[in-house]
């Protein structure tokens, strides 16, 4: 399925002149510096995402990092380990560290004698709330909503501004039902024209599947694909013939609730779906869409964004 938006037109700020003026190198690709102008934009989607929140839901802000036993019992570690960041470190041992600190100053890598400890780095912002739903029990008569964030990690080095390492995602999540949470993915593809209007995006809206990995994985993704588990939202930021993926609506079926035995009221595994906002690719369109300069934006724009 696609929707889309008749007016693609020219952008208004190319990559490069975003990448100037609003962030600042850190040695790594993907991994940037952001300028106050950018955080303003940025505190701004915050806002208006917050007037989209569903009424019941329960707001979270994870850190940007997870228990690492978590993320190998969602399946995350069997579905992208390519894009898994562990969170090593050297430890107490004073052998240890001594060894490390002189390979180091003799030339080597001090990393090769770090291990590796209990935590990750977020892939994406939800994973820590299906466990915390599972502790409840079963789910009522009424789905169980979230309003979920952090800071996520994904080890894809990128040149391209609309592809970082370091990023934030926001996420409205659903546990219930499966005739519930079809029904709430839906309600968001079909709030999407809803919400690309009120940032004065164009947009189309494309069936996707994640970038499992391997060749296993791409039998899985073809599976995602076929059964239409997953949609994006597409807005131009590096061309608009090649727009980039800033809103993701996905249906997880009964994947977490067999993994956290969540369970409806009638003993059912519950299925699970979120909608995901891709906060720094939005930030990026809104740049790339209307200028550099905030303060020349469409004034409507700039009062949804409270700027």
């Amino acid at each position: 399925m696609t929707i889309a938006t008749p007016d693609l037109d020219k952008l208004a700020a190319a990559p490069e002149d975003i990448l100037a003026r609003l962030f600042t190198p850190m040695n790594v690709d993907g991994v940037y510096g952001r300028s106050g102008r950018y955080e303003d934009v940025v505190e701004g989607l915050g806002r208006y995402i917050s007037t989209l929140r569903p009424k019941r839901a329960e707001v979270f802000r994870f850190p940007p990092v997870v228990s690492r036993t978590l993320i190998e019992k969602s399946g995350y570690l069997k579905s992208f380990p390519h894009l898994l960041g562990c969170v090593c470190a050297l430890g107490t041992d004073v052998k240890r560290v001594t060894e490390a600190v002189a390979a180091f100053e003799a030339g080597g890598r001090w990393t090769d004698s770090a291990e590796a400890s209990e935590l990750v780095l977020a892939p994406a912002a939800c994973y820590p709330v299906y466990p915390i739903a599972a502790e409840r029990g079963a789910v009522g008569a009424e789905p169980l909503l979230f309003d979920v964030a952090s800071d996520c990690f994904r080890r894809e080095p990128s040149k391209d501004i609309d592809r970082l390492q370091s990023f934030r995602m926001r996420e409205f999540v659903a546990v219930g039902a499966p005739q519930q949470i079809s029904a709430f993915r839906d309600q968001w593809m079909a709030r999407a024209p809803e919400i690309a209007a009120d940032l004065g995006l164009t947009h189309r809206i494309d069936a996707a599947s994640d970038p499992f990995f391997g060749r296993e994985g791409q039998m899985v993704g073809r599976f995602q694909t076929a059964n239409a588990l997953k949609f994006e939202m597409l807005i131009p930021v590096r061309s608009t013939e090649k727009p980039t993926a800033c809103m993701s609506f996905n249906c997880h079926r009964e994947h977490f609730g067999e993994v956290w035995g969540l369970k409806t009221a009638d003993r059912e595994l519950a299925h699970t779906a979120c909608v995901a906002f891709g906060i720094d690719r939005l930030a990026v369109a809104l740049f790339a869409r209307h200028g550099v300069e905030a303060e020349g934006w469409p004034q409507a724009v700039r009062g949804k964004l409270g700027l």
